[in-house]
């Protein structure tokens, strides 16, 4: 058995590349009779939407899934991410950092930079007690970040295979004093007893920054599973602004939750054809699926799909 999970942001209704992600999440778990789990990732105060709670799980029934136990809220958990973090604070694994994004941005674009992906350059890891000072009386609110010294860390995908990536020193806590992304789902997935993520592959990045989180906490990470994207007709990551891209604007086109189900698994390869596929078919489709099967590139819906 492999428990699993689905952790969507509630900050707008789920779209179809979330609700591909959802289902595959879903038969992963399923199909070895494990726990499929739901937890909110609401950290993100400025963004989250009371509305889109229920509006998140009423799409997820409608595409014919289940979950064990009660939703989880991050906004609920502040004390595990605050234990956590003055772990690594007494161990002496933090600093405060005081540079902006702005200011992140422009040190990894720049010749000789850090590297993708936002990698933070170490700006305030050595600061003296007198630059501190200074950066505290301009006003400046830190963030705290673990030193990580350029650490490489490797381990084998279920979908993509092998990867290894240098992780940077990552926040573990905002400016505003809220928990970060990273932190927040390492604590998350082990309390939760998690055993493989499913989540999207532009996530794929991310996860050498959190297994290296989980062995500075002596947390056991899960496995992961990191499954293709959705892309829009441009070849972005599929958006609002593609057209038809959720439950309410394909029931608006005559198309009824079953059929959307239909189609997404079509493009995964895990069936055959694009009929329509319901409740009783998912729960019969989760006995048999053979994942194997699953496509390893990106699924680009034309725009005549989408209008």
């Amino acid at each position: 058995m492999a428990d699993g999970r689905f952790a969507p942001s509630p900050t707008g209704p789920l779209h179809l590349g979330n609700l591909r992600t959802a289902l595959l999440a879903w038969l992963f778990a399923r199909r070895s009779a494990g726990r499929f789990l739901v937890r909110m990732e609401d950290l993100d105060r400025g963004s989250v939407r009371a509305a889109h709670y229920d509006g998140q799980l009423a799409d997820l029934e409608a595409i014919g899934l289940d979950w064990d136990g009660p939703v989880v809220r991050q906004s609920d958990r502040h004390d595990h991410y605050a234990e956590a973090i003055a772990q690594l604070q007494r161990e002496g694994l933090t600093y405060r950092c005081y540079c902006t994004r702005r200011e992140i941005q422009e040190a990894a674009s720049a010749p000789h930079g850090p590297g993708p992906d936002g990698a933070y350059p170490g700006t305030c890891r050595e600061l003296s007690t007198a630059e501190r000072a200074e950066r505290e009386r301009r006003g400046r609110p830190p963030a705290l970040r673990v030193r990580s010294d350029g650490i490489r860390v490797a381990f084998v995908d279920r979908v993509c295979g092998p990867h290894e990536g240098v992780v940077d020193d990552v926040v573990v806590r905002r400016n505003d004093g809220t928990p970060a992304y990273n932190l927040a789902v390492v604590v998350d997935d082990v309390a939760q007893g998690i055993d493989e993520v499913v989540r999207g592959d532009d996530l794929l990045s991310s996860t050498p920054r959190q297994l290296h989180l989980a062995t500075l906490l002596r947390l056991t990470p899960p496995a992961y599973a990191h499954v293709p994207l959705v892309l829009g007709p441009t070849g972005a990551r599929l958006a609002k602004r593609d057209g038809a891209v959720t439950l309410a604007d394909r029931a608006a086109r005559g198309d009824g939750a079953a059929a959307v189900v239909g189609w997404l698994l079509a493009s995964t390869a895990l069936v055959a054809t694009d009929a329509p596929i319901d409740r009783a078919a998912l729960l019969e489709l989760a006995t048999r699926v053979d994942l194997t099967a699953l496509v390893r590139t990106p699924w680009r819906i034309e725009p005549s799909d989408l209008a």
